[in-house]
């Protein structure tokens, strides 16, 4: 099998894991589960995941394979595109039961990915591995299996990086929790404008270093650069005004029709309950 595999998860599928983790029995040490997506040309894109019940043993593991197979089938039914790509656990590290679990989702699907979530923070982080199964041994021989390390990396939707930078803002100072409400999408995009702006203003500054020899210049970071100002549009400063311009009227028609529906809706319950009494 070539080892040419790499795995994009998305951050639902962390959210889940550590819910999983948080709900588990008392007795349990750590949980596994089946990892949802799609593999395409060497990319395992991993967008969903469910716990799977076990139990291990010193010389056995016991799993509701029933009850994994009949979570799969309804999540088929409304997500058909999902199929099982591997599977997953908690923990920073592969245990000895490891290889019989992989066996049975080798025989769900071609070349199951295993991922690793070290929900017990060590060293401060939520570290994630990924592996695939290799075969080992020699013909007519015994036969063995080694998890070879593979690149993992997280991965997001534009409406899933909504969701995380709404989840950062809940972190307050000192590390406690607070409640935060989504903003408006006007309030959205004055932010966005802002982060924008100062980013522009933290990469001005850093070219106006290298130039006057303040500090190294990085290749890569030059690079980078150059990509960047190639693929912004050559307008002219009236023309991007009126397209910023036209967008904005865009926005704020959608948001008075989204208003209007939803006030539309509000008095179409109301008079549904005035008639009904």
């Amino acid at each position: 099998m070539a080892l040419n595999i790499s795995v994009k998860v998305h951050p639902v599928v962390l959210f889940q894991i550590v819910d999983a983790y948080e709900r588990r029995n008392a007795d349990s040490h750590r949980v596994i589960g089946t990892l949802l997506g799609t593999s395409d040309k060497g990319v395992v894109e991993v967008t969903n995941c469910f716990c799977v019940p076990h139990k291990e043993h010193a010389d056995q593991v016991e799993a509701e394979l029933n009850y994994a197979m009949d979570v799969y089938d309804l999540n088929r039914r409304v997500n058909s595109s999902e199929s099982i790509v591997g599977w997953w656990a908690t923990g920073n590290e592969v245990t000895n039961h490891s290889s019989v679990i992989h066996e049975y989702y080798s025989r769900e699907c071609r070349d199951p990915v295993h991922v690793t979530l070290d929900t017990s923070l060590q060293g401060g982080r939520m570290g994630m591995r990924a592996y695939v199964c290799v075969a080992l041994g020699v013909p007519r021989g015994k036969q063995g299996c080694m998890f070879t390390p593979i690149d993992v990396s997280l991965t997001c939707y534009e409406p899933e990086i909504v969701g995380l930078q709404l989840c950062q803002k809940t972190m307050g100072p000192g590390g406690r929790s607070r409640q935060v409400q989504p903003m408006l999408d006007l309030a959205q995009v004055a932010e966005a404008a802002s982060k924008l702006s100062s980013l522009l203003d933290q990469v001005l500054q850093y070219v106006e270093d290298v130039l006057a020899e303040r500090v190294e210049p990085n290749n890569a970071a030059g690079r980078q650069l150059l990509e960047l100002v190639n693929s912004v549009p050559n307008l002219s400063a009236d023309t991007f005004a009126d397209a910023f311009a036209s967008s904005v009227k865009d926005l704020l028609m959608v948001v008075t029709l989204a208003q209007l529906i939803k006030t539309q809706l509000q008095l179409n319950e109301k008079l549904t309950l005035l008639t009904s009494q």
